[in-house]
């Protein structure tokens, strides 16, 4: 028993990569493989972070998934990977660049027709999927964007997630300054602000897990 959490320590950090490693599927490893040469790179998520985000899939029962934030596609990948055969990922993104590195990859995995990649700003095409009074409800949402967007884009997620759902919010610690009440620069703001408002929102249960840059999980209630 501790009173505070060891897991962003280097050695136990190491510890739990090396063990997530050791069950990553291939088709996310050559994707990691291949993200680590292109410029920017440090915007993948880690493989801890990939392997929660399948075992959420699992555990959730997962049909319908969002993603706001696709990068080269290692999190939507590993969020196909666990859908069923006629589960569906809407993943959000701007970049032709970045996302045709990420098609490679999901149709050499074979889940391409699992994923609906929608290009564009974010905010457009959730509220468009709002507007849409046919459009199921999603059973999980994973934003990793713009930070400035992240208090629109939660609000957003709300709307379209089920209740008994789950949000994942990346990068929430970002590098730690949100603990540091002298950074007042915008990123750290936007992050601490939605934080506590998350905390205090009683539409939904949050918790903070110490992966990557940190993680916030939110259910809704």
């Amino acid at each position: 028993m501790s009173t505070h959490s060891h897991a962003i320590d280097p050695a136990l950090a190491k510890f739990m990569r090396d063990h997530a490693l050791s069950r990553e599927p291939p088709a996310l490893a050559r994707l990691r493989e291949e993200t680590r040469t292109i410029e920017g790179a440090v915007m993948q998520i880690s493989v801890e972070q990939g392997a929660v985000m399948r075992f959420l899939v699992r555990a959730l029962g997962v049909r319908r998934a969002l993603e706001i934030g696709v990068f080269t596609g290692y999190s939507a990948l590993a969020v196909a990977l666990e859908l069923p055969a006629d589960g569906r990922l809407v993943a959000c993104d701007r970049s032709e660049e970045w996302t045709a590195v990420a098609r490679r990859h999901w149709r050499e995995a074979g889940v391409e027709d699992r994923i609906d990649l929608r290009l564009g700003p974010a905010v457009e095409t959730l509220d468009a999927l709002i507007d849409n009074d046919d459009a199921a409800p999603f059973d999980f949402a994973f934003i990793d964007a713009d930070k400035g967007a992240y208090p629109r884009y939660y609000e957003q997620c709300l709307h379209l997630v089920r209740a008994g759902g789950v949000i994942a919010i990346d990068n929430v610690f970002w590098g730690g300054s949100v603990a540091d009440e002298a950074r007042t620069d915008d990123v750290p703001v936007v992050l601490r602000e939605l934080t506590t408002t998350i905390m205090a929102d009683d539409r939904v249960d949050p918790c903070h897990l110490p992966l990557g840059d940190g993680v916030l999980l939110i259910r809704k209630r």
